[in-house]
């Protein structure tokens, strides 16, 4: 795990062929950068930017540092390193090959790693020149050539790669399947600069601004767009394919897919012939089913479990970390695993506890799930105090908004591990979205019967089904206005190749966007009537659309969306990688191993989303209310949860999902009320440029007290994220000129 920073000169021709993905980059301010830049020579001043430039993100990489420059000055490469795997000197960074042709910087960690080497070795006879697991990148590389070699990758990562050798020449930035590690590019002049954060390129060149249309139509959330003007992703299961013959493409190497919810053409004779779909249905047994879950998930916690540190958990009150902590128990002490580099049977768990009253703490839960499994379990309590202390460090670590303050609990937590020895830490993250737990689901999966599973009771009762989704849609909404998000409901829907469907789950994608009152008035009218909904699906390519409309049941098109969405861009951002790099602190994500996904995408709707008239739920928490019926008769996740039995408790085996979020009633004159008066002035809210300091003011007068408006308070959260990074990078302040349109 680390921070990479690189730097690739493009050829003439390169920039020309590149202008239609990074036109945002072609401005009189960034040809000054390059004036500016380049008058100190880059020979000569390269290596020490690079070195700035990966200073600026040496809390992803405490431990080490290296530069390297190709001998024609081309291709500048930098890493800061966090030690895991081989702590010795001969796993410092950057990697070269055994011919020192190919030079690579690598974020993150590749498992399967001693079948993979034993498979590049005695097959390929590569000669490996250290014991970490990064070096198989190049191997395979130099083994496979790409994107051949990206199949052979299993675990989360992002890297540069550069091949010298003579007609090859290319560089290659790869980002994992899931983007559960960033990297981000932009071009100045005539320099393209990839880094694991965008912060990476302020010692290079880079003078931010704000990308106020991706902010308006929520572009940053739903494509390659970032807050800042030319700064993109690279999406997850792509990678940037860099050549003076080609230019600058992205490439996709990898999606999702999931089960055609009806067969082959069937035809039927008479007068003419006529050609209709038939039903396909399951043909596994459910115990096999559930076994197939179980193994791959053991064998995905047994992988992760591997590293030259000790390895913590991070526990919430919920079933999916619990079920992580039950399987490395079980696996240290049945089956003797080591835990990291620990022979040890007790596994160190670290929770998050709110104020009790707050009705949002699960620590108890956590708490007991730890006395059941014989681990020990470190607390961190999170007071307002924390929230209004942390608020600004965390949003620069994260380089954009949220809706909510619990991606600051997650920032605090993340400092336990590292004061107590650990490096490495399990989490929970992507089951919810592969089981299909959120809340929003069921009116999907009910929007269609089950064809796979046609003995169910839904799939065979159309007006139960009917009725149900009617009450499910109901309460959702319900839940949303509650917690201070937008419903859509008077909003008609815009047509779309992908279906009703997709078109429904893009206002539940859009709940935490920020209504248009938040910005300025000549942003208001640029933006007109602007559908941000055409933003969610213009963000899927034609062909997964069309499978969206006719091959997948409702409910795989709804986890599609919210997989390619909001779990990169939001849950793996500043609720996973970011808050926990901030402490330097490597998480891995059993859940979102691709051989465990790929097998869970194929399984029916009806096994992840359980319908049950009569269902036990728990305690309802700050989600749930008496009235939300309709929605509490569905067992969220069933199939994992019978996966995961041996491993749970029964309090867990019975409760329902309660989603990871923090309070948003606090008082008034409290930390955080003064933090955001301080942080929030006029002058600091006009100096963005695109925020209407009218609606802050407003705001700040209703979102404290007893009778705190939520989405209020949101609103404060929203623009004191963006106030903090304007402050913190440095941020011109936006006009009329940085109004950009859709690329």
């Amino acid at each position: 795990m680390c921070g990479i920073s690189a730097c690739i000169l493009l050829p003439a021709a390169s920039i020309i062929g590149h202008r239609s993905c990074t036109e945002r980059a072609n401005t009189p301010y960034n040809r000054e950068i390059k004036r500016d830049h380049e008058a100190n020579g880059v020979a000569k001043g390269l290596a020490a930017d690079l070195k700035a430039s990966v200073d600026r993100i040496t809390h992803r990489g405490p431990d080490d540092s290296g530069i390297w420059i190709s001998a024609n000055e081309q291709v500048g490469l930098a890493h800061c390193r966090l030690s895991i795997n081989d702590l010795s000197s001969a796993g410092r960074q950057p990697l070269h090959s055994n011919d020192n042709e190919i030079h690579a910087v690598v974020n993150g960690e590749i498992y399967d790693y001693d079948r993979l080497r034993h498979e590049c070795e005695t097959v390929h006879n590569y000669p490996f020149q250290s014991d970490s697991d990064s070096e198989l990148v190049v191997a395979l590389y130099k083994v496979f050539g790409a994107p051949d070699f990206l199949t052979h990758l299993r675990g989360e990562f992002a890297f540069v790669l550069y091949d010298n050798r003579e007609g090859v020449q290319r560089v290659i930035a790869v980002r994992d399947r899931y983007g559960i590690k960033p990297l981000v590019y932009t071009r100045v002049g005539s320099k393209l600069l990839v880094a694991s954060e965008a912060k990476a390129f302020l010692p290079l060149g880079w003078k931010p601004r704000w990308d106020v249309r991706a902010i308006a139509d929520a572009g940053w959330m739903f494509n390659d767009r970032t807050l800042f003007r030319g700064v993109r992703k690279v999406l997850p299961g792509h990678y940037l394919d860099i050549t003076e013959q080609g230019g600058v493409r992205q490439v996709k190497y990898w999606d999702a897919e999931y089960e055609d919810k009806v067969g082959p053409l069937n035809h039927k004779s008479g007068p003419r012939l006529i050609a209709f779909p038939q039903s396909k249905p399951e043909t596994r047994t459910m115990d096999e089913m559930v076994s197939g879950v179980r193994e791959r998930l053991v064998e995905s916690v047994r992988l992760r479990l591997r590293a030259d540190v000790p390895v913590g958990i991070y526990l919430s009150g919920g079933i999916d970390s619990s079920a992580i902590a039950g399987i490395v128990t079980e696996l240290a002490r049945k089956e003797k695993v080591k835990i990291g580099n620990e022979e040890a049977t007790r596994v160190t768990c670290f929770s998050v506890a709110f104020p009790e009253t707050s009705g949002f703490d699960e620590s108890r839960i956590a708490e007991r799930t730890a006395a059941w499994l014989g681990v020990k379990t470190i607390k961190k309590t999170i007071t307002e105090d924390t929230l209004a202390e942390d608020f600004a460090d965390a949003v620069f670590h994260c380089e954009h908004h949220h809706f909510d303050l619990n991606f600051v609990a997650k920032f605090a937590l993340s400092t336990l591990p590292r004061e107590h020895g650990v490096k490495v830490v399990l989490t929970g993250e992507g089951a919810d979205e592969h089981f299909a737990g959120y809340p929003y689901f069921p009116a999907e999966f009910l929007r269609e019967a089950d064809e796979a599973l046609p003995d169910f009771p839904l799939s065979q009762k159309d007006d139960l089904r009917s009725e149900m989704f009617k009450a499910v849609e109901r309460e959702m909404r319900d839940i949303w206005r509650r917690a201070g998000a937008t419903a859509y409901e008077d909003k008609p829907a815009s047509a779309s190749i992908a279906g009703v469907g997709a078109t429904a789950m893009s206002n539940n994608l859009l709940a935490w966007h920020p209504t248009a009152t938040l910005f300025a008035p000549w942003l208001q009218t640029r933006q007109g009537d602007y559908d941000c909904r055409r933003t969610v699906l213009g963000s899927h390519a034609s062909d997964v659309q069309a499978k969206m409309r006719s091959r997948w049941h409702p409910l795989h098109t709804a986890m599609y969306m919210w997989n390619k969405n909001s779990l990169p861009n939001v849950l793996l951002s500043c609720l996973g990688d970011r808050t926990e790099m901030a402490h330097s602190v490597e998480a891995r994500t059993p859940f979102l191993d691709h051989h465990l996904t790929e097998y869970v995408n194929r399984l029916p709707p009806s096994v992840k989303l359980r319908y049950a008239a009569e269902s036990e739920t728990g305690e309802l928490g700050p989600t749930w209310t008496a009235s939300s019926m309709a929605l509490q008769s569905f067992n969220e996740k069933w199939i994992l949860r019978q996966a995961v039995r041996p491993y749970i408790t029964d309090e867990l085996y019975k409760r329902k999902k309660h989603p990871f979020l923090a309070p948003t009633r606090w008082a008034k004159d409290g930390p955080l009320h003064r933090m955001f008066k301080r942080l929030l002035t006029q002058r600091a809210v006009e100096h963005l440029g695109f925020v209407n300091y009218a609606t802050i003011q407003e705001a700040m007068d209703i979102a404290w007290g007893e009778k705190a408006d939520a989405k209020a308070f949101r609103l404060l959260v929203y623009c004191g994220a963006w106030v903090t990074l304007s402050q913190r990078m440095c941020v011109a302040k936006a006009d009329v000129s940085d109004w950009e349109g859709l690329v």
